[in-house]
């Protein structure tokens, strides 16, 4: 459920009070954890009344679902990764070599956006079930992004030779994951500038000529 869209100042102050709940929720799941974060406290910290929060998301797991989501997108725009600017742009390199860049340089955004709140979604799908269906079963859509990012990559100039999209897919999929920037980065306090390189420079030597 969502805040009533209307155009105008009353359309950006109900835009404005969604993402004042989803930051204090964003803060508060990743300060607290998801089971010890109650509606009241994030619409303490938001400064809203906590019946805004049930008009405007339902409950506690579909604010973290479209939290989720909006820290993916990184924005509150309803535009898949596959239509995303920096997604197409990658898509629009001349060579292998080029679109891996822009590639690692996109999903590297996204993961550093992402990452905090792994262990929040990790936990919360533990403690409550119904989480797991609000999510479209199937496919993982990293995997589906890395999909079309290695169709493309493996038919351009610079690619390894002999290299199938489907292998290509899965290096990706598996190089480019929130678990292990969190190894990284967290674990092993590398910067994320450096996780990024590193994770550039092994991917080309994987996947470029």
């Amino acid at each position: 459920m969502q805040l009533v869209k209307s155009g105008g100042k009353k359309g950006e102050k109900s835009r404005l009070t969604r993402q004042r709940i989803m930051q204090a929720a964003y803060e508060l799941f990743v300060d607290q954890g998801y089971g010890a974060t109650t509606l009241q406290g994030i619409a303490d910290r938001a400064g809203v009344a906590v019946q805004t929060i049930y008009f405007a998301f339902g409950n506690k797991p579909s604010l973290l679902k479209e939290l989720v989501d909006v820290t993916i997108a990184g924005d509150d725009e309803p535009i898949p990764t596959l239509q995303r600017t920096w997604f197409i742009d990658a898509l629009a390199a001349h060579t292998a070599e080029g679109q891996l860049r822009a590639h690692v340089r996109g999903t590297c955004d996204v993961i550093q956006r992402v990452a905090p709140i792994m262990d929040v979604l990790r936990a919360a799908g533990a403690q409550d079930p119904s989480l797991a269906g609000l999510w479209q079963q199937g496919t993982d859509p990293r995997l589906v992004v890395h999909t079309a990012a290695a169709d493309s990559l493996v038919a351009k100039p610079g690619a390894r030779p002999q290299l199938s999209a489907e292998q290509a897919a899965d290096v990706l999929f598996g190089l480019l994951s929130p678990e292990l920037y969190l190894l990284f980065v967290r674990d092993r306090g590398w910067t994320p500038e450096r996780w990024q390189q590193w994770a550039y420079d092994t991917l080309r030597s994987q996947l470029c000529d």
